[in-house]
């Protein structure tokens, strides 16, 4: 499975985005999917993940804000970003995630990374 992630770009703050990440190969509706960010001189880190049920999960950063979401029509994944600030502004990420849920906040539980976006929030 390849994922693709687009949709970046350069807002405001307190403004918002849609993110999309793409998927080709693979069983789509099968795939736990997540999101990450890495800001420059970060680490990455979790946002967010959607379940095959759709079950969602988000980093406390973020919560209330972004909003994940997925279709599987489409293969595609969605985050929803919303009142961004700019220390939302970090490339963003989507990949599969191979563990059990409990685990789905681990960056290494996943693989098949995309190229990431990038999201640059000015203040």
């Amino acid at each position: 499975v390849q994922l693709q992630a687009c949709g970046g770009g350069l807002v405001q703050a307190g403004g918002f985005l849609r993110l999309s990440c793409a998927a080709s190969g693979g069983t789509f509706n099968r795939l736990t999917v997540g999101w990450f960010r890495q800001a420059p001189g970060k680490e990455r880190e979790f946002v967010a993940a959607i379940s095959r049920s759709s079950s969602a999960d988000y980093a406390d950063s973020v919560k209330g804000r972004f909003t994940i979401s997925r279709d599987n029509a489409k293969k595609s994944v969605y985050l929803q970003m919303s009142r961004l600030s700019p220390e939302d502004t970090a490339v963003y990420y989507c990949a599969r995630q191979k563990g059990s849920w409990h685990m789905v906040t681990r960056r290494n539980t996943y693989d098949f990374w995309g190229q990431g976006t990038l999201v640059t929030v000015s203040s």
